[in-house]
């Protein structure tokens, strides 16, 4: 009985006090009962085509800019010459494999040279099966027809992936061999990664301008966080022992780094390089929004134009292209763990086989640089026909066959939840609305998840676009319970089950690794362009991420507590939700964070299938220039209610590690 009663302690101190939830509970009926009191007064709504003062000097700034680009010195000389330099470095990339240079009208590696390159640095850097894969996987883009348009995608994505391995593996390992640097880097990385990643477009084109070199920089300054955050914890990660070891024998600190450190981090390091190529081409394809070429382009289109045959083509051009990309990097991760070849008792004959391949290539580069049939790829892309005609038809006979039930769902969803959610959100005065949030915070994260709200809540008012905020509020909000709701059964269920995790898991992974534009398109078969495809697409995108960090904080659950309530007679339910689930509490805040984030992410995303609000504005900035201002503050308003929603989470969870 002693055993029991340590297992359910943490419940009774919970039930003991007059807890969070119950003050939770008191701010929320009193903003009901304030709502029925000052409904429709003080709600800042401001239509679709209004500007306020902020917007309209956002847009002199942005022609002010644009006057002065080549006359200013800081353009002239810094901004200009990174834009010069990225860009020389993406048309070099894109020459190589994508776009005809001069008076040449191909690449100057064609369809099959590239083809031979990946197969031969997958099989080097991983193992054959891997080689395969890539080889299949690049030719399965030619026969889609989607041949440049996928080249064109991995040239930005090889550009920026290595600026931004330059840039993060060098202060990854500063972040790693000192404290002071690394808790300088932390703060700013965090916020890099809080921000969605529609954010970062608009104020970047304000000093790049658009086009691939902006997509480039956007996106290293997308994908360079994950790169130095990992790398520090590699270096960190080495044992003591070992450090101490080296240091006992005379090593300077640039041995210990080039003999030790960085040695004994490999693996880790090169899943952060994993990490990186997947935020990077994710950060790609959106970038089509300021005319970035490639398969975002392409996908972008045909969401605008309700065209789901081609949407979906180039959305899985791009999945292909991800599963690659991972492939290959987690088998050079696994590679560099192992030390092994992986080909059993061809072990010895690696080097000679891996010489032959590079003579096989470098063949296969020479001829695709020769021959126009080779430089080319044949066909007409009759495959991506195919598959955008039955793309067309399964969207045709779900609309027509499957609509009853998807519109049924989608009008209970809408008209039950989030359509009073959102009139509460929008048609409450900012004031109460605010006052909820600055309380919520407070009860939730402490004092200083207060003073952010409140920063936050000004901020947005200042913004000008309080209804619409109000609106994207209210979509993820809606998202991110229906994101733990699944994230719930589910964790619990793979946190139980080893057999579920096991066969779970591989889909989640997977489904990680794809872009955010790919989930828009089998919901806009289903479901039309509505806020609600966006708000299913989201849950969609977040729910992995919260099912796998519940699961890992339900199977953290000591079994001897799990056992001594099975032995006083705790059935399975008692055992979730009396035992599991509230020693899981920092794990389910976590993936509540989490969760948030990755919702937020997409629900601006879903502007471009109907989702309106902050989405819409800031697609709006991009395509009409008298919106631009508009469209900027709506991404500031996005990273305001990115950075309230962080830090209340993130101090929450602390609060219940604590």
């Amino acid at each position: 009985m002693a055993a029991v009663a340590d297992a359910t302690a943490p419940v009774a101190t919970t039930r003991g006090r007059v807890g969070r939830p119950v003050v939770v509970a008191a701010i929320l009926v009193v903003w009901l009962l304030l709502f029925a009191v000052f409904r429709g007064r003080g709600t800042l709504t401001l239509a679709a085509a209004d500007l306020t003062g902020l917007h309209r000097w956002l847009n002199d700034v942005n022609d002010s800019i644009g006057a002065n680009r080549n006359s200013n010195p800081l353009f002239l000389y810094f901004f200009n010459e990174i834009r010069l330099a990225i860009d020389n470095l993406v048309t070099f990339v894109q020459s190589l494999i994508s776009q005809p240079t001069g008076a040449r009208p191909v690449p100057q590696i064609g369809w099959l040279g590239v083809v031979g390159l990946v197969g031969y640095v997958s099989w080097a850097v991983g193992n054959w099966r891997v080689a395969l894969l890539a080889a299949a996987g690049f030719t399965f883009f030619g026969l889609q027809g989607l041949w440049q348009e996928s080249m064109d995608t991995l040239a930005l994505t090889l550009s920026a992936v290595l600026v931004a391995l330059l840039i993060g593996i060098p202060l990854g390992v500063w972040a790693g061999l000192s404290d002071r640097f690394n808790r300088i880097m932390t703060p700013f990385l965090d916020f890099m990664q809080t921000m969605p990643t529609f954010v970062y477009l608009a104020p970047l084109t304000l000093i790049f301008l658009i086009g691939g070199a902006s997509a480039v920089i956007t996106t290293v300054i997308y994908a360079a966080p994950p790169a130095i955050r990992i790398t520090a914890h590699a270096i960190r990660s080495v044992p003591r022992t070992t450090v101490e070891a080296a240091d006992s024998l005379g090593t300077t600190r640039t041995q210990q780094l080039v003999k030790v450190l960085l040695p004994m981090s490999k693996r880790t390091v090169v899943m952060g390089v994993n990490q990186t190529i997947m935020a990077a081409l994710a950060m790609v394809t959106i970038a089509a929004l300021i005319d970035a070429p490639g398969l975002g382009k392409t996908v972008v289109q045909a969401l605008q134009s309700l065209d789901v045959g081609t949407a979906f083509n180039a959305g899985l051009a791009i999945v292909v292209m991800a599963i690659v990309l991972d492939r290959v990097t987690t088998a050079a991760a696994a590679r560099t763990e192992t030390r092994r070849s992986g080909d059993g008792r061809f072990t010895r004959w690696r080097r000679p086989l891996l010489g032959a391949g590079a003579v096989a290539a470098l063949v296969l580069v020479y001829l695709s640089h020769t021959y126009v049939w080779t430089a080319e790829f044949p066909g007409d892309g009759t495959v991506g026909g195919h598959i955008a005609s039955a793309a067309d038809t399964a969207t045709g006979w779900l609309q027509d066959h499957v609509s009853g039930l998807t519109n049924a769902l989608r009008d209970a969803l809408t008209n039950g939840l989030l359509n009073p959610f959102q009139t509460l959100l929008t048609d409450s005065p900012w004031w109460l609305v605010g006052a909820v949030l600055v309380g919520l915070g407070a009860v939730l994260g402490g004092r200083w998840a207060a003073v952010t709200a409140a920063v936050c809540v000004g901020l947005l008012v200042g913004t000008g676009l309080w209804s619409d905020s109000m609106t994207t509020l209210a979509s993820t909000a809606v998202a991110t319970v229906l994101v733990m709701l699944l994230g719930a059964v589910v964790g619990v269920w793979m946190g139980r089950s080893a057999l579920a995790d096991r066969l779970i898991r591989p889909t989640l992974d997977a489904a990680q690794v794809m872009p955010p534009f790919v989930y828009l398109v089998p919901f806009l078969a289903l479901f039309g362009a509505t806020r609600f495809t966006a708000i299913v697409a989201a849950v969609v995108y977040a729910a992995p991420v919260a099912v796998k960090i519940i699961a890992d904080g339900v199977r953290n659950v000591p079994e001897a507590t799990v056992e001594a309530a099975t032995s006083a007679g705790c059935n399975t339910w008692q055992i979730i939700t009396k035992v599991q689930l509230p020693m899981a509490r920092s794990a389910l805040t976590l993936a509540t964070n989490q969760g948030l984030i990755y919702v937020l992410s997409m629900v601006v995303v879903g502007g471009l299938v109907g989702a309106g609000a902050l989405g819409y504005d800031v697609v709006a900035g991009f395509s009409q220039g008298e919106l631009y201002g508009k469209g900027l503050a709506a991404g500031l308003a996005i990273v305001l209610l990115g950075v309230m929603f962080d830090r209340i989470t993130q101090a929450a969870a602390r609060r219940t590690r604590a």
